[in-house]
């Protein structure tokens, strides 16, 4: 049922205008982008898309472009997530299932819920949606890690298909690895641990930086999935460094200096993010011309 989330999905930055406006000759530029270095499929409204800057209308107008320009060439999956768990069900119950072909829902941040309170917000999302559903763990984000144990527990529920896992404990990687269901997927939502996890047995990444570099990046992974880790791994260390660059000074002004100097997109973000210094971007842009 899910196969097509093996492999490279792309978690789609969003470009923007100098007046702050969303630049959507930018996205088709991005979404075109991406589609010709052959990934195997798009993430909208994920935190790399600054969608906690984005209003209701906005979000309904970038969303409709992407799909749009997209025109059903790869699956698309959508992020909805937020700490009140019912809005959360309100705004999942809103999505056009004939558009999307799965959910992202982030670990509810900032109120901090106990392990029993994020099974039981996920079991509330599980229980309406018509669309399987992604979990998404992000504790440097959320202030609060999903154990192991919890998203085992919630790859029982017939919606939840599988996770983003980003919590940079390899080890906890592992123990769902190991334990989970055949049918439930494990991604990784960190991209210099993406390759080690899809030998570990995971099933591929959800990438900042593969929409930078969309055709080595989905080729080191398709590798990895295939057991010719020796070439994935020649992939790998030859974008470290990239890798490196777009988290120094935060997501996603990293991977957008990077899309500029490719010349996909401008690098313009909202407040409270700003761009990379100068410093950094004189790093990016030797890196890329190399």
């Amino acid at each position: 049922m899910s196969d097509f989330l093996r492999g490279t999905g792309i978690a789609l930055a969003t470009p923007f205008n100098k007046d702050g406006s969303i630049d959507y000759d930018g996205v088709t530029s991005l979404v075109n982008f991406c589609i010709e270095g052959n990934v195997e499929y798009l993430v909208v409204l994920g935190t790399t898309a600054e969608s906690a800057t984005l209003s209701k209308e906005e979000k309904k107008n970038l969303t409709a472009h992407i799909v749009a320009i997209n025109n059903k060439r790869l699956p698309l999956v959508i992020g909805v997530g937020g700490n009140n768990t019912s809005a959360v069900v309100d705004e999942i119950k809103e999505v056009n299932s004939s558009d999307f072909d799965a959910v992202l829902s982030v670990v509810p941040m900032y109120n901090r819920p106990s392990q029993e309170g994020i099974y039981r917000h996920y079991e509330a999302i599980n229980d309406i949606t018509t669309l399987p559903v992604i979990l998404y763990n992000v504790p440097s984000r959320t202030a609060t890690n999903m154990t192991a144990e919890t998203t085992l527990r919630l790859a029982q529920l017939d919606k939840i298909i599988g996770i983003k896992e980003a919590v940079g404990d390899f080890t906890q990687v592992l123990q769902i690895i190991k334990n989970k269901p055949s049918d439930f997927l494990v991604i990784s939502g960190d991209d210099t641990l993406a390759l080690p996890a899809v030998v570990a047995g995971g099933d591929g990444v959800i990438s900042v930086v593969g929409q930078g570099f969309p055709a080595s990046f989905s080729e080191m992974i398709r590798l990895g999935l295939s057991g010719e880790t020796k070439k994935a791994f020649e992939k790998l260390y030859a974008l470290l460094p990239a890798i490196d660059y777009a988290f120094e000074e935060g997501n996603p002004a990293g991977i957008k200096n990077i899309l500029k100097v490719k010349g996909v997109c401008d690098d313009n973000l909202r407040l409270p993010l700003i761009p990379v210094s100068d410093n950094l971007a004189k790093r990016i842009e030797e890196f890329v011309e190399d």
